[in-house]
């Protein structure tokens, strides 16, 4: 079954079910990103039937119903689903799609918003474990935040699945359902290698780094990818940081906020560009961020070439500035794809099983996933994890990489538009 245009199908349908006060912000990472990430929004909507075509939205109709809606396996059964907010489009998808699809296979489903407050979901979980659930999926606001709670899931033999963000210090996480967050950075920086041709180019090049919140566990891998993928360049002297700011903790965004990447952006370019200095690219972790930063390029800037200037999730306003020429590109994420695997390997940890690398192909998921074991450490140790594989997106593929597949429309005006 092609599960990549089913997970796109079946969120034409639960678009209907998210509320009508749904937010535009930008999804913090990771996705961001998440994309929220965000990180990336794939919400489908009335428009993705007209966009798909009616014989693809008919027969996703009829799988969604064989695959999810017939199937009474979990009966007797309860899935927690917390998600963190739902003043982002992309978690109240990414809820509504799970707590729908675990609900076609029987299971009774618990899903809680926090409203980005962490004690709130301390709260909800508290809750969730208290109503005897079989299972919890788990978006952490704050990874390091929930080490106490989760330790109840643990003593109470419920299994946890950490979606999107790692949750940090705690042993009570069974797996980790996310994008390869290295990944996602290292493609910004191979983006940035090919764009200049650092490999035969004299240089030497201007470069920026703006990365994202530190409370996100996301944020540092996006960084790590991406200086990992330019060092080599720095060290050579093709590469300068004329501002000096070369770790994380130097770059990083609390919030991920967009108005937070600005100013400080605002003050690099008033410190060290001043003069007409050239900056050539501006290497940002996702969206929001970049948004700020393209905002201080066009406010402060007193250079006159265009900057290459790097985001994550595929947020519209972001889309908008990639077809104008002001953002190069995005790293995006079809987090569609995300519940789809969250939802295979959930049900297999229902059915009793331990899952390994042997699910992908049992899922027959048409959707690229790799099985990891080395990579990501909570502080409590290696948690196995399912990652999936991110988009390069420019101007020139927008339309094959996101219109084609039905995340997004493009519009009149000739910008994309997310299809919900």
């Amino acid at each position: 079954m092609k599960k990549k245009v089913l997970s796109v199908m079946l969120s034409v349908a639960m678009a209907a079910t998210c509320l009508a006060g749904c937010g535009e912000a930008a999804d913090n990472g990771s996705a961001s990103g998440d994309s929220g990430a965000a990180t990336a929004t794939t919400d489908a909507g009335s428009d993705a039937s007209a966009d798909a075509g009616s014989d693809a939205s008919a027969d996703a109709s009829a799988d969604a119903s064989a695959d999810a809606g017939s199937d009474d396996s979990g009966a007797g059964k309860k899935v927690g689903i917390a998600m963190p907010t739902k003043s982002l489009e992309r978690w109240n998808r990414d809820g509504s799609y799970l707590e729908e699809q675990f609900k076609g296979k029987g299971y009774e489903v618990e899903l809680t918003y926090s409203d980005n407050k962490i004690d709130q979901q301390v709260k909800d979980l508290e809750g969730l474990i208290a109503d005897k659930v079989d299972l919890l999926v788990v978006a952490a606001i704050d990874g390091e935040s929930l080490t106490q709670v989760l330790a109840g899931a643990k003593e109470a033999g419920i299994p946890v699945i950490s979606y999107d963000r790692l949750i940090m210090n705690t042993d009570a996480v069974s797996y980790y359902v996310s994008f390869d967050n290295y990944t996602v950075g290292k493609l910004q920086g191979e983006f940035v290698i090919d764009q200049l041709d650092l490999d035969n180019a004299a240089g030497p090049f201007n470069i920026e780094f703006t990365a994202g919140d530190p409370a996100d566990n996301n944020a540092g891998f996006f960084f790590n990818g991406a200086f990992d993928a330019l060092k080599p360049y720095i060290d050579e002297g093709k590469l300068v940081v004329p501002s000096g700011q070369t770790t994380f903790e130097q770059v990083a965004t609390k919030g991920w906020d967009t108005a937070t990447a600005m100013n400080r952006f605002q003050n690099i370019l008033g410190s060290n560009y001043s003069g007409g200095e050239q900056l050539d690219v501006a290497l940002c972790s996702n969206d929001s961020t970049a948004l700020g930063v393209t905002q201080a390029i066009k406010s402060d800037y007193a250079g006159s070439n265009s900057v290459l200037i790097t985001g994550q999730d595929g947020d519209e306003a972001n889309l908008k500035n990639i077809v104008d020429g002001l953002q190069t590109m995005t790293v995006y994420k079809a987090v569609a794809n995300e519940a789809v695997a969250t939802l295979d390997l959930g049900v297999a940890l229902l059915n009793g099983e331990t899952p390994d690398a042997g699910l992908i192909d049992a899922s027959g998921w048409s959707f690229d996933c790799a099985y990891d074991t080395s990579s990501y450490d909570n502080g409590t140790g290696i948690i196995p994890s399912y990652l999936l594989v991110p988009t390069v997106v420019t101007k020139d593929n927008i339309e094959s990489e996101l219109v084609a597949p039905g995340y997004y429309t493009m519009g009149d005006d000739g910008y994309p538009h997310p299809t919900n």
